[in-house]
């Protein structure tokens, strides 16, 4: 095993706390806004980020819907054929194949968007709702419909196992804020507001070569590589409009005392930031390597869900 190069360094509570307090946005699009750091995706940023597209390559972000249970796939899809050819609907010989597809809108085999009514802290959603706004029929605020037309952008991949010269990082490995920045460097570019921060640690690679694993706390899980909470201030500061890492960007066990999942909550509760969960980029390093450049189109479509957390989805890089 690869012994892991930067542990995730304590953080107390109370440093989560007010690093939360300092990067809120709440209010700062109105206090009905439900597209938090969307708003930094302007027509101009559009229109900007299709000039990035020279060859015509596109390329998913995707895992293949999984529709077998495992380790880190304890809700499976559900997909079956409700009507085959066998049965033709009229005499003419016209006949039709259709499937149903069930899954949940979230979880670590399943690529998905999540919405701003996902994560709550202190029993308040992104820009002080109140948690009880969500409701078991969904939420009329902050839901995922908030982001039907589109996720398009400039998408910038910061690969931290390629700077590392390794296939992946291990599960527990932190990713810094200097790292970030070493990285953007070493890639010969600089993110920016408006842009889409796409994050490869080689968490899929990992999986698909020693197989799957739960990705929760030890001892029952093996834990996931993932971000250092000092990155979120940093992403802050760039105005980053969306995060769409592998994995789900979380260093599982957490970089904060007592604190399962801080990334999530800085990023949706406090920043409203459009985050993206269990994205497969390999396809992708190979092709930024291929195309030699890490810059690239984003075009994610989510689905028109009413009341919904969150939706599965399969964002494209095109370059």
């Amino acid at each position: 095993m690869t012994q892991i190069a930067t542990p995730p360094g304590p953080v107390t509570l109370a440093a989560f706390n007010s690093t939360f307090e300092s990067v809120k946005n709440w209010g700062r699009w109105g206090p009905e806004d439900d597209r938090g750091t969307l708003n930094f995706l302007t027509p101009e940023k559009v229109v900007a980020a299709a000039a990035l597209v020279r060859s015509g390559r596109t390329v998913s972000m995707a895992i293949p819907i999984n529709k077998m249970a495992g380790p880190d796939n304890a809700s499976p899809a559900v997909h079956h054929m409700s009507l085959m050819h066998d049965i033709p609907i009229s005499e003419s010989g016209l006949s039709f194949g259709m499937c149903y597809l069930a899954m949940a809108s979230h979880g670590d085999c399943h690529t998905h968007v999540d919405a701003l009514n996902h994560v709550g802290y202190r029993g308040q959603l992104y820009n002080g709702k109140p948690t009880s706004l969500l409701t078991s029929r969904g939420s009329e605020w902050g839901n995922i419909t908030a982001y039907a037309t589109g996720i398009v952008g400039r998408g910038v991949m910061l690969d931290a196992a390629r700077y590392r010269k390794v296939p992946w990082l291990e599960p527990g490995d932190a990713v810094t804020r200097d790292e970030l920045e070493a990285i953007e460097a070493s890639q010969g570019l600089r993110l920016g507001e408006g842009d889409i921060l796409v994050f490869r640690t080689g968490h899929h690679a990992r999986r698909l070569a020693l197989g799957p694993w739960s990705n929760e706390y030890p001892p029952s899980g093996g834990g996931k590589a993932g971000l250092h909470m000092d990155t979120v201030p940093w992403m802050h500061e760039r105005r980053i409009a969306a995060f769409l890492p592998d994995g789900d960007g979380e260093t599982v066990p957490s970089n904060v005392e007592g604190m399962p999942y801080p990334i999530h909550a800085l990023q949706i509760t406090a920043m409203g930031m459009c985050v993206s969960d269990s994205l497969q980029l390999e396809e992708l390093a190979q092709a930024c390597e291929q195309e030699g450049r890490w810059e690239f189109m984003v075009v994610g479509l989510p689905l028109r869900l009413p009341g919904a957390t969150g939706t599965p989805w399969n964002p494209i890089a095109i370059f």
